[in-house]
C-alpha cells in the first residue's frame, strides 16, 4: 500500500501539526482533524504557507476519518477515549489506525515525566478497545519532539518504535520513512505498547535534566528491519 492521504485527528495540536508538516512536505496529502471545522481550516491554511505545494485540508473529525484509509489519532490521553468514541462509526472497514497517544500524568494534573495506569494496559491497547472489531490498529511516533517536527530547517533524526497489527506496519514504516533520518522498528505486538508508551515520559525527564529538546530514540545494534517478538 502506497500512503497517499492521511487524516489526523489532533491535527491542529502541537504534535498533530508536527507530523502534518512533515508529512505534507513529503507530498502525502494531509487531512487536519478538529473538534471544530473553523480551526482545522485555518490549521490547513497555516500548513499551506508553509508548504506551499502542499495538498492539505481541514474538517471536522469524523469527515476527516471518513476521508481516508490512513488515519493517525494524535491527541492528549485525557481525551483520547472520548475521541475514539465519537470517530468510531466513521473509520473505513479496511482502515489502518495509528495511535500516537502517551498516558502522561500531565493529562490529569501530574507530572509530564510520570505515567499513568491504563486498565487495559495501554493507551493503544485502549484505543483498540474503542473502535470496530477488526480495524487494522498500530500505534507509533510516541516519542518524537513536536518542537522539532515543526521546525523544518531542523532534520529529525531517531528510531520510531512501532507495535501494533503485522498488517498495519508496512503503513507505518512507509510514513516513518517519509520523514528523512527516521528509522522504523517493528516493536512487536499492540501489547508492547505499554513498553513503548512509557519511553516518552523517560525523555521528557532526560530533556529536563540536560536542558535539550530530545531529537529521539536511538537503538544501537539492530539491523535494518528488525521484529522483536
Amino acid at each position: 500500500m502506497t500512503v497517499e492521504r492521511i487524516a489526523i485527528v489532533g491535527g491542529t495540536g502541537q504534535e498533530g501539526f508536527g507530523l502534518a508538516l512533515r508529512w505534507a512536505s513529503a507530498g502525502i496529502e494531509v487531512i487536519l482533524g478538529s473538534r471544530a471545522a473553523d480551526r482545522a481550516a485555518k490549521a490547513a491554511d497555516e500548513l499551506q504557507e508553509r508548504v506551499p505545494d502542499a495538498r492539505v485540508s481541514g474538517l471536522e473529525n469524523d469527515a476527516a476519518v471518513g476521508s481516508s484509509d490512513v488515519v493517525a489519532v494524535v491527541v492528549p490521553y485525557a481525551g483520547q477515549a472520548a475521541i475514539y468514541k465519537s470517530i468510531a462509526d466513521s473509520i473505513r472497514p479496511d482502515a489502518v489506525v495509528i495511535d500516537c497517544t502517551v498516558p502522561l500524568a500531565a493529562a490529569v494534573g501530574g507530572r509530564p515525566a510520570h505515567v499513568l495506569g491504563v486498565w487495559e494496559g495501554s493507551a493503544a491497547q485502549q484505543a483498540a478497545a474503542l473502535v470496530p472489531r477488526g480495524t487494522t490498529m498500530c500505534a507509533a511516533f510516541h516519542t518524537l519532539s513536536a518542537e522539532l517536527l515543526r521546525d523544518l530547517d531542523t532534520p529529525m533524526a531517531g528510531d520510531v518504535l512501532a507495535v501494533g497489527s503485522k498488517a498495519g506496519k508496512p503503513v507505518v514504516k512507509e510514513l516513518v520513512e517519509a520523514i528523512p533520518a527516521l528509522r522504523f522498528v517493528d516493536a512487536g505486538p499492540l501489547e508492547n505498547a505499554r513498553l513503548v508508551e512509557p519511553l516518552t515520559a523517560l525523555m521528557i525527564g532526560l530533556n529536563r535534566r540536560y536542558k535539550t529538546h530530545g531529537a529521539g530514540i536511538h537503538i544501537v545494534g539492530l539491523p535494518d528491519g528488525p521484529t522483536i517478538p
